[in-house]
């Protein structure tokens, strides 16, 4: 199978790339320089050019904060240039697996998200991927799109490795706990996506690790873990705070945890427990 992944330099994006591969798959992996999704008018044609099997769009605009002051170029990327891979996967006649997020939900209630829920982002950046998510299936119905949340990896910047740097320079960590949802790790996500392209299924999917946590237990579970397994530890303690004392120029979803009724069986295996997966992240670091 000959795969198209975009967005090749991010966390997932890498990830992908080495699990494709793995899997005996020719795999054309893009980043910003080749494949710039700021600029849409010219990402059809190209993405149309490498005539993939499956073309995989790992690309976005993922700087939560900075999008509420840039948000033309948040909605150019993750709006226009969804839409502008989606035209391209359509013109060589490919397949279209396309990666979203939690941030399309508003947070205000206790009860897991599931794929019909209508979007309600509270950020320009879960709106700019909200409106993506709707350009892609206005062009490709037929499309496959993956929901995901918290994603984590030993690739690029995320939680895991902010927490693993600061255990290491601070006494004292502050996380907000307030907010709850599930971290997935991008090894799992990444195995996720490749049984679903097997499946040859379509529409939308969410996809997360199992559980529930918030953000200062991930943190909690992080420092343990990393503690347990050698990693640099300064910190003394690790404090709870609600949002409020960690003002950010986007509003988060207090409460973004995805249902995965759906996922589960087409998937046929057990999804691992975000627990089981960090510490999974974490030893192949240390190796």
């Amino acid at each position: 199978m000959r795969v198209l992944i975009t967005g090749a330099r991010g966390q997932l994006g890498k990830e992908a790339r080495l699990g494709f591969a793995a899997k005996g798959d020719e795999v054309v992996a893009v980043g910003r320089a080749e494949l710039d999704l700021a600029a849409p008018h010219a990402v059809a044609d190209a993405v149309a050019a490498y005539k993939a099997d499956w073309v995989i769009n790992c690309a976005a605009y993922t700087q939560v904060d900075k999008a509420e002051e840039e948000a033309e170029l948040a909605f150019r990327v993750n709006r226009d240039g969804a839409r502008a891979v989606a035209e391209g996967a359509k013109q060589g006649n490919s397949r279209l697996l396309h990666v979203s997020t939690d941030f399309i939900f508003a947070g205000d209630r206790s009860l897991p998200y599931g794929e019909t829920d209508a979007g309600r982002p509270l950020s320009v950046y879960g709106q700019s991927k909200w409106e993506g998510e709707q350009a892609v299936r206005e062009l490709m119905p037929e499309a496959l799109i993956i929901r995901t949340a918290w994603v984590y990896g030993a690739h690029g910047n995320n939680f895991v490795k902010t927490m693993l740097r600061l255990m290491a320079e601070r006494d004292e960590i502050r996380v907000v706990d307030d907010q709850v949802g599930t971290p997935s790790w991008t090894a799992d996500i990444v195995t996720a996506m490749r049984t679903l392209i097997e499946k040859d299924v379509s529409g939308t999917w969410n996809f997360t690790n199992e559980g529930v946590t918030s953000w200062f237990d991930f943190a909690h579970e992080i420092i343990a873990i990393a503690t347990q397994l050698g990693h640099s530890k300064k910190v003394r303690r690790l404090l709870p705070i609600p949002s409020s004392e960690y003002p950010c120029a986007a509003k988060r979803p207090n409460y973004s945890v995805l249902n995965k009724e759906k996922i589960r069986p087409v998937l046929g295996y057990e999804i691992p427990h975000w627990r089981d997966s960090l510490h999974s992240m974490l030893a192949d670091m240390t190796l």
